[in-house]
């Protein structure tokens, strides 16, 4: 995909970072072998809740779910919505088909997600407007240098995409723990108040993180490893 040209909702950003880190566990192994292919989103065609879950529902899309533990939760909390999740780290993929398949005890398998291994922007472009309920970004890569900052996730040809995909009343959750990446993500959804109005009354609306918003490990471990500050945007498609 070409980057994002100012001005021009039809170009997007590349994909950018590594696709896989250290082996997989034999058990990781073998659920990217045999469940992934049974829930993988169709590589080509419209992607919409029938087609993928038999009937019409709620229809929820997150970008990058790093290890699976939000969306996973979300799914466990809401049963009767769908999931369609996207990521390009296979290590990632792996993790969230644990979180998917269950123990078949306590947490039995979740019926109601749908993964994609690879570029969230892609399949998201194959979803009919005005389909999705909820859309999650939830810690991307900074890419904190200047000279990246078409790299990030939060740009303008990207968040024109969300807002042709939410349907009036849908809600963009979009989460960080890096400084730059608040000051760029909120100027660039300033330029976009026409699509989307801001949900918070105050600092106390985005410094905590909201109710129905599960915490996942790489915001547990940056609050209390490195000590950062972690931000909560919630907004709302006009």
């Amino acid at each position: 995909m070409t980057a994002h040209k100012p001005g021009d909702p039809t170009t997007l950003n590349r994909l950018y970072g590594r696709a896989k880190g250290k082996p997989l566990r034999a058990g990781q192994q073998d659920l990217v072998d045999t469940l992934l292919p049974r829930i993988a989103v169709p590589a080509a065609g419209d992607v919409d809740s029938a087609l993928l879950f038999g009937f019409d529902r709620p229809l929820h899309f997150e970008i990058g779910f790093g290890g699976g533990e939000h969306m996973a939760a979300r799914a466990d909390m809401l049963p009767d919505h769908g999931f369609i999740g996207a990521e390009p780290f296979l290590n990632g993929v792996a993790q969230a088909l644990v979180h998917v398949a269950g123990d078949h005890g306590a947490h039995p398998p979740l019926a109601n997600v749908r993964i994609h291994h690879g570029d969230a922007l892609e399949v998201l472009q194959r979803i009919p407007d005005g389909a999705l309920s909820f859309l999650y970004l939830l810690h991307p890569d900074p890419w904190p240098k200047a000279r990246h900052a078409k790299r990030r996730m939060m740009n303008d040809g990207p968040v024109e995409l969300f807002a042709r995909k939410l349907k009036p009343g849908g809600e963009f959750r979009f989460g960080t723990d890096h400084a730059v990446y608040v000051r760029h993500a909120l100027m660039v959804m300033r330029r976009h108040r026409d699509a989307f109005e801001w949900l918070a009354s105050g600092p106390e609306s985005f410094l905590t993180r909201p109710g129905g918003w599960p915490e996942t490990r790489y915001e547990a471990k940056a609050r209390s490893v490195y000590g950062h500050e972690v931000w909560y945007f919630r907004y709302r498609r006009r």
